[in-house]
């Protein structure tokens, strides 16, 4: 890949999960310049605040690789708000965030000529289908934050046709911050069983994997060879919480049979899940990168590294090594 040897680059929701993830990925690349902001750096829904930080102006984050290379090139945007719960009876402050707050970001990367990397979400689509939901699919969210997500979906296609990206990731899981893989294998440890849903169906999506992925985008992006548009950043293949639950027990050395199915009706949670989150991946290939490797294989990278083992029960160690990576 030929990207600029030297660019720079701003991280919002730097602070997150897939964030620090971010930061890592571009630390590990010479002649990137990083600047990574938390919310409490940047408020994405401060319109002048948003204008400065693209423009290259200081707005109190950490600065990362020292280039002076003037303006910003690429803006990975992780900032949202993530309480889907709490967005059914909070809409307005959900999409103050999710839409309105995307548009700051599209319509300040329009006038500097940047690139925009957005992170959204399979909750744009109703989650009744059955096949993988292909990149052009009609969106249609069954609830109020896939309702917010959709309209900075849209705020980016509109303000930035050539530089605008918009990934769609689901059931994302990492090292950094509360997540369900985690979850699991702290429970491992408590209890003797665990009950988990078996019939919501989806993508376990490694945040670190995703990041590596909207890196190599925003790279291609500069180059040239990357179409703007909708990319589906989840996993390859598909399986349920349930199932995800037993690979997570049975590559940490555990009883997968702990793990016990169950229903939806048996979690009633305020906002709707969908049933059916398998994306497509099909646009990769125009922008000439793979898709995201199968969810185990990356589940089984992921358990082999210190944060997740240093979840389980001390007399537990994976079965499964992680393989090597560049």
């Amino acid at each position: 890949m030929s990207a600029p040897l030297r660019s720079r680059w701003l991280v919002t929701g730097a602070a997150g999960m897939l964030g620090r993830d971010l930061l890592a990925v571009l630390e590990a690349i010479p002649g990137i310049g990083i600047t990574a902001v938390t919310r409490a750096e940047l408020d994405i829904t401060d319109a002048e605040a948003v204008r400065a930080a693209v423009a290259g102006h200081d707005v109190g984050g950490l600065d990362v690789g020292g280039l002076d290379v003037g303006g910003l090139d690429v803006v990975v945007n992780a900032a949202a708000w993530t309480d889907v719960d709490g967005a059914e009876t909070e809409e307005a402050a959900a999409t103050a965030v999710n839409g309105d707050g995307v548009r700051n970001l599209a319509a300040a990367c329009a006038e500097q000529g940047t690139v925009l990397l957005h992170v959204s979400t399979d909750y744009v689509f109703d989650g009744r289908g059955t096949s993988p939901y292909p990149e052009d699919a009609p969106t249609d969210p069954l609830n109020a934050y896939g309702r917010s997500k959709l309209v900075g979906e849209q705020a980016v296609l509109e303000l930035l046709p050539a530089r605008g990206y918009v990934v769609r990731t689901a059931w994302l899981y990492g090292e950094h911050g509360g997540n369900f893989v985690a979850t699991m294998l702290k429970l491992a440890g408590r209890t003797d069983t665990l009950t988990v849903v078996d019939d919501q169906r989806g993508q376990p999506t490694w945040s670190f994997e995703l990041a590596r992925q909207l890196v190599a985008l925003g790279r291609a992006a500069l180059d040239g060879t990357a179409p703007a548009g909708i990319y589906h950043g989840t996993a390859s293949g598909e399986t349920t919480w349930f199932g995800l639950a037993r690979a997570a027990f049975e590559l940490s050395g555990l009883d997968p049979e702990r793990i016990r199915p169950t229903t939806s009706d048996a979690f009633v949670r305020p906002a709707p899940r969908p049933g059916y989150s398998v994306l497509g991946h099909d646009r990769w290939s125009a922008a000439g990168l793979k898709p995201l490797p199968e969810w185990r294989e990356s589940l089984a990278e992921a358990i082999g590294r210190e944060a997740f083992t240093g979840l389980l029960p001390t007399s537990t160690a994976p079965t499964t090594q992680p393989r090597s990576r560049p």
